[in-house]
């Protein structure tokens, strides 16, 4: 359950956190182009290097999947004025010890 008192539909484990990286890149990127903000100008803004900011967009593609802090979620979200939820793509990953 969220602080909204919504709660998400979990992923199944076919799901790995490489997709989930993967679809995380495709929501910032089209937020960002929707507020016509340039990687550089979110990756500065959030206190990232653009490597970084890029890593993010891409989900890693040539390399590990990328796995950003709370903080730089936080920053990305405020940045493009969004809140975590709309930045998330549902559904979201049950990363529950098993």
């Amino acid at each position: 359950m969220h602080l909204d008192g919504t709660m998400h539909e979990r992923i199944s484990d076919e799901l790995t956190w490489r997709q989930y990286a993967k679809g995380l890149g495709i929501r910032l990127r089209r937020l960002r182009d929707q507020r016509g903000l340039s990687q550089e100008r979110v990756a500065s803004d959030a206190g990232l290097s653009t490597v970084q900011y890029q890593r993010l967009e891409s989900g890693g593609f040539a390399g590990p999947a990328p796995n950003p802090t709370s903080k730089t979620l936080i920053a990305i979200a405020q940045i493009l004025d969004v809140t975590i939820d709309e930045l998330l793509p549902p559904p979201w990953p049950d990363l529950r010890t098993k």
